[in-house]
């Protein structure tokens, strides 16, 4: 069987298409671009935007590949499994089983089994079991990612992912550990260690009656990998107390580049969400995570123009975003997502309103991060070589930021480079 596969959205979904393909691979099937008998479309729903765009490759992937078997997984089928069926789909999985969906898969390519639309969309919130995919990297890529968790049991008042993903399910830190050192020995300099919500890993754990931590994960994958540098994904701030940052600082191989999910900068507007923390906590988290791994690069996700959002609270987020000097931040206008509480929330800021907002956060961010930048110039960082163009080699340091030199031949190779200036946004240094 040739098949391609299209992904879009977070690293989770990045992972389990990179798992998807090493197991067609492993069962003889051919990754391919024409002529292919299977397309394979991972979907996304964080946002209204992303369900758009998952209709639209979806739509276009159709009429592209008229005799394949069009296969659709993740996050908007599991949502919205209807749409798939009515853009022409085959196969309507949901965010369940990746085994399951390749098996049906290759059914229906290899036997020519049904000519109906096979739909198998499960309720999110029965219990499922953890699914246990290869770890690995997508065609090309030099990291390595390792998911340890799945679900979210956060319900925040604007977000669908509990409703598409379920409940948190971890995995058991002995088997991470397992896949982490496999990863090492395969030659991956770096593990990105990802979920939908890794902050609440292991609460569906307890061995011997004692729960686990994602603190107990990172450390049995570090001493499973201790040569390859581990990467984190994105931090709830509640979780990141003393004794969190005390036990990674001593493990001597974590990245000191650290996302934490900030989403407004206003305690009135965090209320709001149903986020489980104010600005002052936020704050201390930062405060804590710059003494443990000093000039560490923090980074953050933020909504503008939340219902209810006004002109004083938009002023309030501004002023704490410049108080905490983040190395680079994502923001985002708000997006309503039907079936979630915000949808219905008094308040509405007017799309124009929200972009306007989200601009003058970006513009803050933008000088936040060219500060950062800055301060790196002088050090040495150690950086993961990933691209060459034009005799000029790319690479991430440790703290996120992309380094470029020139040399050649460095790809997936770990080289200290003194950092000498910045340009177009980008560190530029020479190899030590």
């Amino acid at each position: 069987m040739k098949y391609s596969i299209y992904t879009l959205g977070c690293k989770v979904n990045q992972y389990e298409t990179q798992a998807m393909e090493t197991i067609l691979k492993s069962r003889g099937h051919i990754p391919a671009v024409e002529g292919v008998d299977a397309v394979i479309v991972n979907t996304c729903a964080v946002t209204a935007e992303s369900g758009r765009k998952s209709r639209q490759v979806i739509r276009r992937l159709k009429a592209e590949n008229p005799g394949a078997v069009l296969a659709v997984c993740g996050c908007y089928t599991q949502i919205s499994p209807e749409d798939s069926q009515n853009l022409g789909a085959d196969i309507v999985f949901g965010s369940g089983s990746r085994l399951e969906f390749l098996d049906v898969l290759e059914k229906r390519v290899l036997e020519a089994a049904g000519q109906g639309v096979c739909v198998n969309v499960d309720d999110p919130f029965q219990r499922r079991e953890f699914e246990v995919l290869p770890a690995g990297s997508l065609s090309g890529r030099t990291r390595a990612m390792l998911k340890i968790e799945d679900g979210c049991d956060n319900f925040c008042t604007y977000c669908v992912i509990p409703y598409a993903r379920g409940r948190v399910r971890s995995l058991h830190p002995d088997t991470a550990a397992r896949m982490a050192a496999e990863l090492e020995r395969e030659g991956y300099n770096e593990i990105i260690i990802t979920g939908i919500e890794i902050s609440s890993y292991g609460k569906d754990l307890r061995p011997d009656g004692k729960r686990l931590y994602l603190a107990d994960a990172i450390e049995a994958i570090s001493k499973a990998a201790p040569k390859t540098r581990l990467r984190l994904g994105s931090l709830e701030p509640t979780i990141v107390t003393e004794e969190f940052c005390q036990r990674l600082a001593q493990l001597g191989n974590i990245c000191d580049h650290f996302h934490l999910s900030l989403q407004s900068g206003c305690d009135k507007t965090l209320h709001n969400m149903r986020r489980k923390y104010d600005t002052a906590a936020f704050y201390d988290a930062t405060q804590r995570l710059r003494c443990a791994f000093p000039g560490c690069a923090l980074t953050a996700d933020l909504i503008t123009g939340f219902p209810g959002e006004t002109e004083e609270d938009h002023c309030a987020t501004k002023a704490f975003v410049e108080k905490c000097g983040f190395a680079d931040m994502h923001v985002f206008p708000y997006s309503e997502r039907p079936g979630t509480p915000a949808a219905e929330m008094p308040g509405r800021v007017n799309k124009s309103l929200r972009e306007s907002r989200a601009r003058e956060i970006q513009h803050i961010a933008n000088t936040m991060k060219k500060a950062y930048l800055e301060q790196c110039v002088g050090n040495t960082l150690s950086v993961l070589f990933e691209t060459e163009t034009d005799g000029t080699s790319y690479g991430h340091a440790e703290n996120y930021c992309l380094v470029q030199t020139e040399a050649v031949g460095l790809r997936g190779l770990v080289k200290n480079v003194k950092i000498t200036g910045v340009s177009s946004g980008n560190l530029v240094g020479f190899i030590v």
